[in-house]
């Protein structure tokens, strides 16, 4: 069975997320670098939000 932080060492930059599989370590920040800066796009009913950092995604 995988633990909470095997989830969070183990992310794939080229991988979307959902929120709902992987919700944030620390609210409002990235889980791979801990930036605050996001870009963020609605496409398709999903709003995606992108780390400026480092790239990681995840469908909020």
């Amino acid at each position: 069975m995988e633990t909470v932080e095997d989830k969070y060492a183990n992310i794939d930059l080229n991988k979307i997320y959902e929120y709902k599989d992987l919700p944030d370590k620390i609210a409002g920040r990235c889980d791979y670098c801990g930036s605050v800066k996001f870009k963020s796009s609605v496409g398709g009913g999903k709003f995606l939000r992108e780390c400026i950092n480092c790239g990681m995604k995840k469908n909020i």
